[in-house]
């Protein structure tokens, strides 16, 4: 894992409602999905920056999940909660033209490697 900028929960929160009050650009629009996506069936990102990561080093192998009511990795409405998987190894990306935000992060399986991509809601963010 590379050092990257570390998003605080305030700049977290601060992105996402920002998010959240901008209409959606013709690039974003088709990544403005409600749960994890494959990139490989998401539309071009090329129009993203990146702005940091959620986790850091020393949270890297935190692989446990955050569902208290229910929900699952691939839920529509699953938390977005940081300090937990796969939050830890995400990374947010931002689009300068409609302040789009999306948590990026990279799933290791046995035999592949898929990268995925959300879009930050604001209403979905907790805390442990």
């Amino acid at each position: 894992m590379t050092t990257q900028h570390q998003i605080t929960d305030a700049e977290l929160q601060a992105f996402a409602a920002e998010a959240a009050a901008q209409p959606r650009c013709a690039e974003c629009t088709p990544l403005w999905r409600p749960g994890w996506e494959s990139m490989s069936a998401a539309a071009g990102t090329d129009h993203l920056a990146l702005l940091g990561a959620l986790g850091s080093e020393a949270s890297w192998e935190q692989l446990e999940e955050f569902h208290p009511a229910g929900t699952n990795l691939w839920s529509p409405d699953a938390p977005i909660a940081p300090g937990w998987h796969p939050y830890t190894r995400s990374t947010l990306w931002r689009c300068a033209r409609c302040s789009g935000a999306f948590l990026r992060y990279t799933e290791y399986g046995g035999y592949y490697l898929e990268e995925r991509i959300r879009p930050l809601w604001a209403d979905l963010i907790v805390r442990r």
